[in-house]
C-alpha cells in the first residue's frame, strides 16, 4: 500500500462519494490520516462509506447535500467545518448520465426516419430536459461545490482540487452525447480552474477514468441475467486486458495529485534536469568550438603544405639546392 505521511490530518472532502468510485477515493485518503467528509444526495450511501471508514480506524462523517444547490453545499461546508476543520482536497467526484440523453443505437440510419419503434431512441428523440440535467450535474455539480469549498483554501492560500472527468473527454463513446459533451466540459474547466486559483497555491488537477462497472452505467453493460451487454463486447475486444477497471487501481493517481511533496520533488527534478541539458549543451558547445579550431588548423597546414609543394616544383624545374633551402626557410618548414 502506498505511504504518504504528508496526507495525515489533512480535510478531505468527496462528492458523490456514495457510488463507487469516489467511496474508493474516500477510502483510500481515510487509509493516509486523511479526515474525510463523504459527500452525497444519497445520505444512506454516505453513511455506510464513512462507517466502513470508521471501522477500519479511519475519520470520516457523512453529508446529506445536493452539489446543484448553492444553500445545501453551504450548510454542508458548515458542518464539515464543525466536525473536521476546513477542506484541504476537494474531490468533485459527483456526476452521471440520465436515459434522456443516450441514445440507443451507436448511430443513424434512414429506416430510423420514418419507422417509430418505442424501443429505439434516435438524436432526434433526446430530450433538451434530459441533455440539460446531464450538463448541469457534471458541470454545475463541480462549480458550485468548488465555489463554497475553495473559499477556505483561498484564506490558507493552499489546497487541492481534483476534478473527475473521463476518458470520454478526448474520445466520445457512441449513444452517450450528454455525458461526453459534459465530460469535455469538466476537463475544460479543470484546465480554467488551474490557471485561474494557481497564484493562490490552490493546485487543480483531473482524473480521467477510463471504463468501469458502476451503478449508473450497469444498464448499458449488463444484461438482466446478469450477461454482458453487446456494448460491453465491443469494450473489451478493444481493452488489452480484456477486463473493466477496478477502484483501487486509480489509488496510485489520487494519492499523486493530492500529495504536495511528490510535486515538489518532481519540480525539483525538472530543475535538476534542466541543469543537466545546460551543463551538457555547454561541453557540446566547448566540443563544437575545439574541432572547429582543429579544422582550422587542419586547413592552415594544408595550405602551407600545399604552398610549399608550389615552390619546390619551381625549383625543381630551375634547379639550385641552395634555393631549395631558402623556400623552406621562407615558407616556415626549416
Amino acid at each position: 500500500m502506498f505511504n504518504h505521511e504528508n496526507l495525515k490530518g489533512k480535510v478531505a472532502v468527496v462528492t458523490g462519494g456514495g457510488g463507487v468510485l469516489c467511496a474508493a477515493f474516500a477510502k483510500t485518503l481515510a487509509a493516509q490520516g486523511c479526515k474525510v467528509a463523504v459527500l452525497d444526495l444519497n445520505e444512506g450511501a454516505a453513511q455506510k462509506c464513512a462507517d466502513e471508514i470508521n471501522a477500519n480506524g479511519g475519520e470520516a462523517i457523512a453529508v446529506g447535500c445536493n452539489v446543484l444547490e448553492l444553500e445545501s453545499m453551504e450548510n454542508a461546508r458548515k458542518t464539515v467545518n464543525e466536525k473536521l476543520g476546513t477542506c484541504d482536497i476537494l474531490l468533485n467526484g459527483a456526476g452521471g448520465n440520465n436515459p434522456k440523453g443516450t441514445t440507443t443505437k451507436d448511430t443513424l440510419e434512414k429506416i430510423d426516419l420514418v419507422q417509430k419503434d418505442e424501443n429505439v431512441k434516435t438524436f432526434f428523440d433526446l430530450d433538451p430536459n434530459g441533455i440539460s440535467f446531464v450538463f448541469n450535474l457534471n458541470f454545475l455539480g463541480t462549480l458550485i461545490p468548488t465555489q463554497v469549498f475553495a473559499k477556505d483554501m483561498a484564506e490558507k492560500e493552499k489546497g487541492t482540487i481534483i476534478m473527475v472527468t473521463s476518458m470520454n473527454a478526448f474520445r466520445p463513446l457512441t449513444r452517450i452525447p450528454a455525458y461526453s459533451a459534459a465530460k469535455a466540459a469538466v476537463k475544460n474547466f479543470t484546465e480554467w480552474m488551474a490557471v485561474h486559483f494557481a497564484p493562490l497555491g490552490i493546485r487543480v488537477n483531473a482524473i480521467a477514468p477510463g471504463f468501469f462497472s458502476t451503478k449508473q452505467n450497469a444498464a448499458l453493460l449488463w444484461n438482466e441475467d446478469g450477461t454482458p451487454t453487446e456494448r460491453t463486447g465491443k469494450i473489451l475486444a478493444a481493452t488489452p486486458m480484456d477486463r473493466f477497471g477496478e477502484p483501487e487501481e486509480l489509488a496510485g493517481t489520487l494519492l499523486f495529485l493530492c500529495d504536495d511533496l511528490p510535486l515538489e520533488h518532481l519540480r525539483r527534478l525538472g530543475m535538476l534536469v534542466q541543469v543537466i541539458v545546460e551543463v551538457l549543451a555547454q561541453e557540446i558547445d566547448d566540443e563544437i568550438a575545439h574541432r572547429h579550431a582543429r579544422l582550422d588548423l587542419l586547413r592552415s597546414e594544408l595550405d602551407l603544405g600545399l604552398r610549399f609543394e608550389d615552390r619546390v616544383g619551381d625549383l625543381d624545374r630551375n634547379g639550385g639546392d641552395d634555393r631549395r633551402a631558402d623556400v623552406r626557410r621562407g615558407v616556415g618548414l626549416v
